[in-house]
């Protein structure tokens, strides 16, 4: 028997599986790396269509009604707040649903204490200044190559300005002091800053969870930055050829600025200030301009 004991130990050996190997899963067991792309898929599907959405609605909400989004009186611009959140959370949560995503996915974390808002202050101030230079200098290129007259850039400005009015009613501005704070606070801080920051982090977070070999690298989130600005710019159609441009620019910074600190929260901060100083100086500027009312 002895002569049997070592080939039937080899044979025994050879058969097992070793102590730290890994069973396959059950066959009924879900193909757990398909479902977070599938997953994240569908995130995507619903987070991406919401700008173009809101872009076509205002587009068709201005074309039916002749009325601002945030309509006339304090009543009608808290409605349409309402409304606009209820909208955006609906939509959020469909896609937090379908992909389930982590608070780090969202770049939710506040990271810096009290220091988050005046870093967001100065972002808002360094932005300003950036789209100043960036305007100026695309000018002064059209003007030096000849492509066009100092006239008749003028004149394309002037016939391409943002439609503010689509927006904003410039008289209750400047006569109703509800209006104007709820529209310089509510409006700018969570309607433009919170809603539209979520918007892109959580957009930022699917395009790095599909395809994290093209946009988990730093070059490569840049690039997802970019998409998201394109998308940005197509919502704000409604206002004009050249605020899709300007705010295509503004997503774009905003989006560099969440990318570097690995938190929405100067990014909002930042583009609450913005939306917030820009608007209230809309009445003053509107007495200066009279082309803007």
């Amino acid at each position: 028997m002895r002569n049997y004991q070592l080939p039937i130990a080899a044979l025994f050996f050879l058969l097992s599986p070793p102590p730290c190997s890994i069973t396959s899963p059950p066959l009924n067991a879900p193909p757990v790396a398909e479902v977070r792309p599938r997953r994240w898929s569908i995130h995507l599907a619903i987070i991406g269509a919401f700008p173009i959405f809101i872009g076509v609605l205002g587009w068709g909400r201005n074309y039916a009604l002749h009325e601002p989004a945030l309509s006339h009186g304090t009543r009608g611009l808290l409605i349409a707040c309402a409304l606009e959140l209820l909208l955006f959370s609906v939509i959020f949560g469909l896609a937090w649903l379908a992909s389930r995503a982590s608070k780090d996915d969202l770049l939710l974390r506040w990271r810096y204490g009290f220091w988050t808002v005046p870093i967001g202050i100065g972002y808002s101030v360094a932005i300003r200044i950036i789209l100043a230079i960036i305007i100026g200098v695309l000018g002064g290129i059209l003007i030096l190559s000849r492509l066009v007259t100092p006239e008749q850039l003028r004149h394309f400005v002037a016939a391409n300005r943002p439609d503010v009015e689509s927006l904003v009613d410039i008289s209750a501005l400047r006569n109703n002091p509800v209006y104007f704070w709820l529209t310089i606070t509510l409006v700018s801080f969570i309607i433009g800053g919170l809603r539209e920051e979520l918007w892109r982090g959580a957009f930022l977070a699917a395009l790095r969870n599909i395809w994290p070999n093209t946009f988990a690298s730093r070059v490569g989130e840049f690039v997802a930055v970019a998409i998201a600005a394109v998308l940005f710019g197509l919502g704000h159609m409604a206002q004009g050829l050249l605020a899709v441009c300007v705010t295509g620019i503004l997503g774009f910074l905003l989006g560099v600025i969440m990318v570097l600190h690995r938190s929405i929260w100067p990014a909002v901060i930042a583009h609450g200030m913005f939306d917030a100083t820009s608007l209230a100086l809309l009445p003053w500027v509107s007495e200066y301009l009279p082309k803007l009312h």
